[in-house]
């Protein structure tokens, strides 16, 4: 463990984060808010002068970054990002959030979960509205792929940030032969994805505030919004069109979304297995909602029916969590599908939470695997993904994912009923946060504000989990990390 060039990475980390703050106070000047633009000075100076201060001492020390030391820088810089996130929430005036509260909506925005215990968004300043959703929007593909582009300036490695920090099973894989070029062409096409959605939203009716705002957390599939009711406060099948659009595509694995676009073929689409099982799932849910939806007479205008339910279906099983009106209140099983629903995701290499499509692909052929060999036992299957065999090791770290995960589940989940909430509550919320989605059912269907502090730091933690997909964050908690 090379402490010295953990230090310097979290410190350098540390100082380009607090550039962060400069927007926002951008904002508040603009729309004369003064107290909150102090506020964000103040914020982005200490979170400076911290980065500094960590920078300073081991400036001089020039060492390679090893894969092992990128677990704990990642851990580190996500938690230590969270908390000098909050400090405009927890410094400002205009809002009533102490330390829980304020670390909580900042873990949660980073994270780009989008559970909130913020209330009255519609009265808040601008300039905080704004600073919500740019959290969900640097969260999204993650403050860490962008700084691997400037970490060989600095003397030091990004692969092992970029393999620590990425989501999804397959990690090898990278877009150029350069780390630095594939975190910018990362970056690239999530910018490129942002502006797309804010235009879209603009056509749609959208002011121009709302318009960015809601771009940064659609495409980051957070789910923060600037009003209190969400998408709903717009009523308006055009707006839930272009949101369905940008989460359909910010779910699917951003490296397709390369190569698409390098090839100028978007036939690709369609021959990657992960793609065509995704949009095979989603659209199998969408039409279970809708007819369910229709049958019951939720709705009184079928088009009501056929927009809402796909929109709430997308949103939430690509853990987005934008709502239109609420799906709690669906008859039967369908909130607590979709609810379920969001465990599996979006595609690997994503903005989307949940286990992701890949491994619910691998797992089920896994499966299949397996009935195969009770009827031929000396027969050799390979698990195969399009024409490819998949090899055995990453099949095993697909069910050690699974049992870590499930396990994971249950244990918050028990943890939560002891805060004191009730058993809906506790598991829809455990399921919301482990899975990055938001709302959850019973007291979190519209904000988490109910839920005592110590459930308020669980689901801090879980929401980490969530974003860092469990090994990251787990393998800290091991004894042979820190003594081999």
């Amino acid at each position: 463990m090379r402490h010295k060039v953990v230090l310097k990475v979290l410190g350098v980390l540390l100082t380009l984060f607090s550039a962060t703050h400069l927007p926002p106070a951008a904002v508040a000047l603009w729309f004369g808010e003064t107290g909150v633009l102090v506020t964000f000075l103040a914020s982005g100076a200490l979170t400076l002068a911290t980065g500094v201060v960590c920078w300073l001492p081991v400036r001089r020390f020039h060492r390679e970054l090893k894969f092992r030391d990128g677990f704990l820088v990642v851990v580190l810089f996500w938690t230590g990002l969270a908390a000098f996130g909050a400090l405009p929430f927890y410094l400002s005036d205009q809002v009533d959030a102490g330390l829980t509260d304020a670390f909580f909506e900042s873990m949660s925005g980073l994270t780009t979960t989008g559970a909130t215990v913020l209330t009255g968004l519609d009265e808040l300043p601008r300039s905080l509205l704004y600073y919500r959703q740019q959290l969900q929007w640097l969260g999204g593909m993650g403050i860490i792929v962008l700084a691997v582009a400037v970490m060989p300036m600095l003397g030091v490695g990004g692969m092992q940030l970029f393999r620590a920090e990425t989501p999804g099973p397959v990690k090898n894989t990278k877009l150029t032969p350069r780390i630095t070029q594939t975190a910018k062409a990362m970056w690239l096409i999530y910018t490129g994805l942002t502006a797309a959605c804010a235009l879209g939203y603009l056509a749609a009716g959208m002011s121009l505030f709302d318009a960015i705002g809601h771009s940064f957390s659609t495409v980051a599939i957070g789910g923060f919004s600037t009003h209190d009711a969400s998408l709903g406060h717009y009523d308006s099948p055009a707006v839930a069109t272009v949101a369905t659009v940008f989460m359909l595509l910010a779910a699917l694995n951003f490296a397709l979304h390369f190569l698409a676009f390098r090839s100028r073929n978007p036939m690709l689409y369609l021959r990657d297995p992960e793609a065509r099982a995704f949009f095979l799932f989603v659209g199998s849910v969408c039409l279970m909602a809708v007819a369910t939806l229709l049958y019951y007479g939720t709705y009184a205008d079928t088009n009501d029916a056929l927009w809402r339910g796909v929109f709430h279906v997308v949103s939430i099983g690509t853990t987005t969590g934008f709502t239109s009106g609420g799906f709690h209140f669906w008859p039967t099983f369908l909130p607590v599908m979709l609810i379920m629903m969001s465990a599996v995701g979006g595609c690997a290499t994503s903005t989307a939470g949940g286990m992701k499509v890949i491994r619910v692909v691998l797992l089920y052929k896994q499966g299949r695997r397996e009935i195969q060999h009770l009827i031929h036992p000396q027969a050799v299957v390979p698990v195969k993904l399009g024409a490819r065999p998949v090899p055995d090791p990453v099949i095993n770290a697909v069910w050690g994912f699974l049992a870590l995960y499930i396990l994971s589940y249950v244990i918050a989940s028990l943890a939560m009923t002891a805060t004191g909430a009730d058993l809906v509550t506790a598991f829809s919320a455990v399921t919301a946060c482990l899975n990055n989605l938001g709302p959850g059912l019973g007291e979190v269907t519209d904000n988490y504000a109910s839920i005592t502090d110590a459930g308020k730091w669980l689901l801090g933690f879980t929401m980490l989990l969530g974003r860092l997909e469990l090994f990251t964050l787990l393998v800290l908690f091991t004894r042979s990390y820190w003594v081999s």
